[in-house]
């Protein structure tokens, strides 16, 4: 991975795939974890699948004709630690919005 911020999907799909699923049961997880604000179709999935294989941080791990069926590396676990951790810190900077105060960094 190139190391930068991921997409919401590419982290989504990370987040789902803590167990291999096929691309049905993808769409299902997603849902669920991010308690139905990011439904993602076919065609997204698919797509982020693709490219997120040939970055190495998923694998097919079985390939029935019928359904493909996708496991996380160890390359995509480091990727979705780096990412949640980068989150993180993005909401951390942002506190003081939620605590109805200012930021002393912004204030001249």
């Amino acid at each position: 991975m190139s190391g930068g911020p991921m997409t919401e999907a590419m982290y989504y799909v990370l987040l789902a795939l803590h167990r291999p699923a096929h691309g049905y049961q993808l769409m299902q997880q997603i849902a669920r974890a991010s308690r139905g604000r990011v439904q993602m179709g076919p065609g997204t999935l698919y797509g982020v699948l693709t490219r997120m294989e040939k970055e190495g941080l998923i694998v097919l791990s079985e390939n029935d004709g019928r359904r493909k069926t996708y496991l996380l590396t160890n390359a995509g676990m480091e990727a979705l630690r780096a990412e949640y951790s980068r989150l993180r810190a993005m909401v951390r900077d942002g506190a003081w919005i939620g605590e109805g105060g200012t930021n002393e960094k912004t204030q001249l």
